[in-house]
């Protein structure tokens, strides 16, 4: 594995993370290049390459890297140094079990449902498809990530939307092991469409009730796929 590719999309987030100098802005940067799939499981994060990618000290990077570590997004290996993580099934189980609490509660009750929450999941849903268009299927991914984070954004929550985020890298960890990318993500493309047609209808309990079902035909799908590694 090398890092290139996310090292030049880390080099973006330097701007941002120069302005207060913390290792939560650090650890939000790393996070995110998981999130969006440009950090695949296995990948070495030397520190000084991260120094010099985001232009922080190395104790801030360690600092940052120790906390992504505690979130299970980076795994630390005794002798050779911080990887990407690579999940479990056991941790495909629990990642599912919180998403289930948090999406369908988001969906069903979150305070900041509304037009605008709405539009933000179709922007979604619209994105996608349109990544499906061109057979990118790793956009494809990376919308269905901007997807349920949309979903949870209905909760009104900055708590959540964060927890949101430790969830959505350790999820992009696991779809990365899904050796059919397409077969496993273009079902759910007609399946967001179908929440999302739901909840501009004003049907939400509905909405988390499919969410839910979602959830569960993901979690066991995946879970069939690991039984095969």
């Amino acid at each position: 594995m090398t890092l290139v590719d996310p090292l030049s999309s880390l080099a973006r987030a330097r701007a941002s993370v120069l302005r207060t100098s913390t290792a939560e802005r650090v650890a939000d940067a790393v996070r995110e290049e998981v999130v969006e799939g440009r950090l695949r499981p296995g990948a070495r994060l030397p520190e000084q390459t991260l120094c010099d990618a985001l232009g922080v000290s190395r104790n801030t990077v360690r600092e940052a890297l120790s906390q992504l570590v505690n979130e299970r997004v980076l795994a630390r290996e005794p002798n050779r140094g911080v990887f990407v993580a690579q999940p479990d099934a056991a941790a495909v189980r629990d990642v599912y079990r919180v998403r289930r609490l948090v999406e369908t509660a988001a969906v069903r009750e979150g305070e900041a449902w509304g037009p605008a929450a709405v539009a933000r999941v179709r922007a979604a849903v619209d994105e996608g498809r349109a990544a499906a268009r061109k057979a990118d299927w790793d956009g494809v991914a990376s919308a269905n990530q901007h997807f349920h984070r949309a979903l949870v954004a209905m909760g009104g929550s900055p708590r959540l939307d964060q927890q949101m985020k430790l969830l959505l890298a350790e999820m992009r960890l696991v779809f990365h092991r899904m050796s059919e990318v397409r077969e496993f993500h273009e079902p759910y493309l007609d399946r967001n469409d179908t929440i999302c047609v739901l909840l501009e209808a004003g049907e939400r309990a509905a909405a988390a009730d499919e969410v839910r079902r979602y959830l569960s035909d993901a979690e066991s799908q995946i879970l069939e796929a690991y039984a095969r590694l």
